[in-house]
């Protein structure tokens, strides 16, 4: 009697934290290994040709955040782009709306990691390139102590972009 009572304990004890661990998402048991905020440590681009460039200038700023369930946000930009004449983001010129557009990119939605294909997925729901709203990118990553890097998917010229990310210290 007293080993089924034990056993019945157990059962009743154990259970719920089966049922939680359960229904807990995939993403969030690996998601933890990202989650947090990141600085920008470099935005290059790797050429056909091998060669590699700073994309953003050569100071870029940026900052990635991913919480426990995976939403992101991130933004990079290029720190020397010239700021408009005109005190008015509406009375730009063409050249000046061009290198804002061309020096800016951010996005959000929600990522999945795969560690064991070594792949970010992200689930993009907005941009400020419109034609990444609702896309789904996939990226090779590595992630060595508090650095994360990756590959963009390659632009239609062929560039590659490379991002690396340096995770904030709380």
């Amino acid at each position: 009697m007293k080993s089924a009572k034990t056993f019945l304990f157990a059962l009743l004890t154990l259970l719920p934290i089966h049922a939680v661990t359960a229904s807990e998402p995939d993403n969030m048991k690996t998601v933890a290994a990202i989650e947090g905020t990141w600085t920008l440590a470099f935005a290059d681009v790797e050429h056909p040709d091998g060669t590699r460039t700073h994309d953003y200038g050569d100071a870029p700023k940026g900052t990635l955040q991913i919480d426990h369930a995976g939403h992101y946000s991130l933004f990079v930009l290029d720190s020397s782009r010239p700021r408009f004449a005109a005190n008015d983001k509406h009375a730009g010129t063409p050249n000046e709306f061009r290198a804002a557009a061309l020096g800016a990119s951010a996005h959000f939605g929600t990522v999945d990691i795969d560690p064991a294909k070594g792949t970010l997925t992200f689930h993009i729901e907005g941009a400020t390139y419109p034609n990444w709203e609702g896309a789904t990118q996939v990226r090779s990553y590595e992630l060595s102590g508090d650095m994360l890097s990756y590959k963009v998917p390659p632009r239609p010229n062929g560039d590659i972009p490379l991002t690396g990310w340096k995770r904030v210290s709380h």
